[in-house]
This record gives C-alpha cells, sequence and structure tokens, in this order.
C-alpha cells in the first residue's frame, strides 16, 4: 500500500514538474517571438505577455528595461547626429558666402599689376581658396542630401542619349585633359527609371574622379543582360593602383590621396553612391590591373 502511495506521490510530482517544463518552454517561445519582432523599426512597445512563472516574469520586466534603455541611446544618437549634420550644413553654408567674396577680391587682383612675387603669393592664395572652397561645397551637398528624405523623381530615361549629352557638354574639359573617350554603346535605345537631376550629379563626381586621376584615356561602356538590368561602366587607367583601397572606396572619407592635394573633402565618390542607392540602383568599384573602374546598375526600363 504505502508503494503505491509513493508511486502516485511521485507521479504527480513528475507530472507537475513536466507541465511546468511545457509552460516554460511555452514562455521561453513567446519571449523569444517578441524579442525577434523588437528589431524592426515599427516595433515600440514593451514586451507584454501572460505568464504564469515569476521567474520568466522578472526576465520579462528585466529585457523591457533593456529595451527601454536602448531605445533611449537610441533616440539620444539620432538627435545628435541630427544636430551635427544641421551644424556642418550651417557651417557650410555660412563658409560659402565669404570664401565668395574672398575669391572675387583675389580675381579682381588679377588685372592688377604685380611683382613676379607678389603673383607667386597670389597664385598660392587662388588654389587654397579653390580648395577650401571644393571642401565646403561637398560638406553642404552631402549634408543636404543625408537630411533630404523626399524620395527621388524616377522617370523613364534614355540612359544613351543622357550621357552622349553628358559628354558633349565636358568636352572642354576632356580635351584639356588630353583623354580620348573610348565609348561603347548598343544600337538600340535604352531606358531606365532615373531621376535626371540626381543621375547627372553621379556621373559629374565620377568625372570629377576620372579628370583627377585618367591618364591619356576613359572607357564609357553601357550594357544589357537577360535578367533586364543596364549596366553603365566607366573606368580609366590610374597610375598608382597599389593605393586604392577598392574595400572602401565608397565610404564617407576615403581618398587615395591623403594629403588632400586636389581641393576636395573626398566625399565624391560616398555622395556618388548615395545618390545612385537612391534611384534604387546600385554601384560597385573594381580594379583590374591598373585600371579603375565603375559598375552603376539600374533596372532597364521597357
Amino acid at each position: 500500500m504505502i508503494n503505491y502511495v509513493i508511486i502516485l506521490v511521485l507521479s504527480i510530482l513528475v507530472i507537475f514538474l513536466l507541465v511546468r517544463l511545457i509552460v516554460l518552454k511555452g514562455n521561453v517561445r513567446d519571449i523569444r517571438k517578441e524579442l525577434e519582432n523588437t528589431r524592426t523599426e515599427e516595433y515600440n512597445r514593451e514586451i507584454r505577455l501572460t505568464l504564469l512563472d515569476k521567474d520568466a516574469e522578472a526576465l520579462a520586466a528585466e529585457i523591457n528595461q533593456n529595451l527601454d534603455y536602448q531605445k533611449s541611446l537610441k533616440m539620444e544618437s539620432e538627435q545628435s547626429r541630427r544636430q551635427l549634420e544641421q551644424s556642418i550644413s550651417d557651417i557650410a553654408h555660412d563658409l560659402r558666402t565669404p570664401l565668395t567674396v574672398v575669391k572675387g577680391n583675389l580675381q579682381m587682383l588679377e588685372k592688377e599689376e604685380l611683382t613676379d612675387k607678389g603673383r607667386e603669393y597670389l597664385d598660392i592664395s587662388r588654389r587654397k581658396a579653390d580648395t577650401l572652397k571644393g571642401m565646403v561645397d561637398e560638406f553642404f551637398e552631402l549634408s543636404v542630401l543625408e537630411s533630404d528624405s523626399k524620395p527621388a523623381e524616377l522617370r523613364k530615361l534614355d540612359v544613351i542619349s543622357f550621357l552622349s549629352e553628358f559628354i558633349i557638354e565636358n568636352e572642354t574639359l576632356i580635351r584639356e585633359k588630353e583623354l580620348t573617350p573610348e565609348i561603347t554603346f548598343p544600337e538600340k535605345t535604352v531606358f531606365i527609371q532615373a531621376d535626371k537631376a540626381l543621375l547627372t550629379r553621379v556621373f559629374s563626381n565620377l568625372f570629377t574622379n576620372i579628370l583627377k586621376y585618367a591618364k591619356d584615356s576613359f572607357e564609357l561602356k553601357v550594357t544589357g543582360d537577360d535578367a533586364g538590368l543596364c549596366t553603365v561602366q566607366i573606368g580609366n587607367n590610374v597610375a598608382e593602383p597599389e593605393t586604392i583601397d577598392i574595400e572602401h572606396i565608397f565610404d564617407r572619407t576615403y581618398r587615395a590621396d591623403k594629403a588632400r592635394r586636389d581641393g576636395s573633402a573626398g566625399l565624391g565618390l560616398y555622395i556618388a553612391k548615395l545618390l545612385v542607392e537612391k534611384q534604387k540602383g546600385s554601384i560597385t568599384a573594381e580594379l583590374e590591373g591598373n585600371k579603375l573602374i565603375f559598375n552603376i546598375v539600374f533596372k532597364e526600363q521597357k
């Protein structure tokens, strides 16, 4: 009789422990699902579950406190980022006007009769002013771009006509640099969805890069594929390919020229990438020997 009682008690205990284990597993599963939901931007509430275990309830409460802390840090970080962007924009804007005045005064001085030494100092001052203006303009463009949440105005665009027009508009600069364009376009018309103004800024930045570093020639090629993608390839030979960090070439302040001798802040390629992605495209870079190639890909529009 005693054995039966012991067996009954043990059975009840085992069943109780089994039920408790099942409930705990269910609680853990529910908490895990709620934690997965917190990864989304739209999720903005505490973990709220009906838990039957005090330890599980304590765990959920601790997680909620941690989530609140993380949200607070995120809000502070976002606020600091916006304040920094606004400060950069304000500083860049405030510097543009006096820089314009300085450049205007230097241009007026060029018309004056100066000694050789005075002319030398004037040339140095003009180059420094141009350098500073280039940097300020890049910072201003970036601050405007990053604070602009307005979507791109995508329209059907004839990419061949667009690029032909772009090359013609920059023909004088190409001749001054004694560069030979090697252009390969398909016979058929190719359309993409793009914002013409933004795309012009993209190729202006890439073309500026070519004018700085190209030797003898540059290539411009448009191709399509069976997947319905249009690729614009623009590339040029570079003097020192070993100095190019292709993995970081689109980073915010990447520069192959660490001394910043070319008068820019190193933001051109980063801005180009932002502008391409704003138009739902992609841009990559690759090195083939001493040739630096940029591939800009958009979905072809029929």
